[in-house]
């Protein structure tokens, strides 16, 4: 085995195995070194998208959601079931399935661009060599033309709720539970707390959230977050702003949360509770001294806007550098790095990634929200369009939400698009792309969209910036 390449990942994530795998392509000799551990103690490439992320917790959210359906909503549509039941050790084979194949998947896509795959601990020394870790205690130095750090990110502790991995968890514990808590306690109302508290409010838990911030999702659009408050407030997942957790403790009838908020300080009795306030760069142990890579106070790799970090040759991509801590974002920063390392063109266009929330209904979102395109004192214009007035949302039973499109009012650039309601993830797609080619909203309108269809939505909001709208009132 060689102890230079041209390219050494350090991090095989969805930031590390995409640059791995661009880097192979371009033809040049890469090694990729990731030391991610699964409870069971076999090792995987995918970090936490693929074993403790994003995968698992979608395979989660699609059980619980058609068992709910099938409860709830199949009614509707004149289909009896009789009682049904969820047999959760099965859903979570399934989701394990799910997992195993997409981390094989990686190593198989290494083999087939001949990656070395090296499982273990990487750290950068001096020089561009990288002092490699293997499972079995041994350790090698390799040299490196180029090292790219995709570390990730873990999540974010809270010192008034530790975790003991039982009865507090973080959200990895929480896509493991064996079954279903009665009294479920998630702290922290973001991406992570919303998804895990609706699949086991799904499930029959009463799911409270509790979220130390006053204002609901601040990240999207008000309106969104005004609306998906609603929905949820609908599904009966209780969720509480202004509350600041002060302590933690597991007694016998579970664990007992205190929290202050405006009205004082209050007490809640869980079974299991989940803590979900974020995540923070994984740096700890990447860097020896005198790399001459620095981090910033947050603990931040520092890179600039093509992710070099202040060594040449020396690139950081994904959860640890600056930017929303994305998967897809993430796996463009990878491709980028690997095609400028190989000397050709790369970019990431960070005024058009797109944000999701997998929740029902699904929050997605891109470009600027309402608020930042009045502070930022332009003229606009907005057209709102609601699936209630979507034939193929009610055929579906998914007639919640609308597509709110934001264009300038002086040459009508698209500035952004906010969907909550069904299929918002796949939908927001377009805008995505519309974005990235400059379009205007009437370009939207002049783009003929098939009937019956959920995109014929973000045709008509565009139709209403110019109140235009075919299919609903212009208000």
């Amino acid at each position: 085995m060689s102890d230079h390449y041209d390219v050494v990942v350090i991090g095989g994530g969805p930031a590390g195995y995409p640059a791995a795998i661009r880097a192979a392509q371009n033809g040049l000799t890469v090694a990729c070194i990731d030391g991610w551990k699964n409870r069971d103690g076999s090792y995987a490439f995918g970090g936490t998208c693929l074993n403790a992320g994003c995968i698992p917790s979608k395979a989660l959210l699609e059980s619980s959601e058609l068992y709910h359906r099938a409860k709830v909503e199949f009614s509707e549509h004149g289909i009896s079931t009789g009682a049904v039941a969820m047999d959760v050790a099965k859903m979570q084979s399934r989701k394990d399935g799910i997992v195993k194949a997409s981390t094989q998947g990686i190593l198989g896509l290494f083999k087939a661009a001949k990656v070395t795959a090296l499982q273990g601990h990487g750290r950068l020394l001096a020089g561009k060599q990288v002092e490699y870790t293997a499972v079995d205690g041994s350790v090698r130095v390799l040299s490196a033309g180029s090292v790219i750090l995709a570390s990730g990110s873990v999540p974010t502790p809270l010192k008034t709720a530790p975790i003991d991995g039982v009865h507090v968890v973080d959200s990895w514990g929480a896509l493991d539970f064996t079954a279903v808590p009665a009294r479920l306690g998630v702290i922290g109302a973001g991406v992570i707390g919303l998804e895990l508290g609706s699949v086991w409010r799904r499930l029959g838990a009463e799911v409270t959230v509790l979220e130390a911030m006053d204002a609901f999702l601040p990240m999207a659009d008000e309106a969104v977050a005004k609306e998906a408050q609603k929905q949820f407030k609908k599904q009966g997942l209780d969720i509480r702003l202004g509350a600041k957790v002060s302590g933690a403790s597991v007694g016998a009838s579970g664990v007992s949360v205190t929290y202050d908020d405006a009205k004082g300080s209050h007490t809640l009795e869980f079974d299991r509770v989940v803590v979900a306030i974020g995540r923070r760069p994984l740096t700890e142990g990447l860097l020896a001294d005198g790399t001459g890579v620095s981090l910033d106070a947050r603990g931040f790799i520092e890179v600039d806007d093509h992710c070099k970090t202040a060594v040449d040759g020396v690139y950081s991509v994904g959860d640890c550098v600056r930017g929303p801590m994305l998967a897809h974002k993430a796996k463009d920063e990878g491709v980028m790095v690997a095609d400028l390392i190989a000397g050709r063109w790369g970019h990431v266009n960070y005024a058009a990634v797109p944000s999701v929330i997998y929740t029902a209904p699904e929050m997605a979102w891109v470009g600027q929200t309402e608020a930042q395109v009045k502070a930022s004192g332009r003229a606009y214009k907005i057209g709102s369009f609601p699936f209630l007035a979507s034939g193929r949302a009610r055929a579906m039973e998914a007639a919640s939400g609308f597509v709110k499109v934001i264009a300038a009012q002086d040459d009508d650039a698209l500035l952004g698009v906010h969907i909550i309601g069904p299929m918002a993830g796949e939908l927001i797609a377009e805008a995505v792309l519309a974005l990235e080619y400059s379009a205007t909203a009437e370009d939207l309108q002049r783009t003929i969209h098939a009937h019956p269809t959920l995109s014929e939505a973000l045709h008509e909001a565009a139709l209403a910036v110019d109140k235009r709208a075919i299919d609903y009132p212009n208000r």
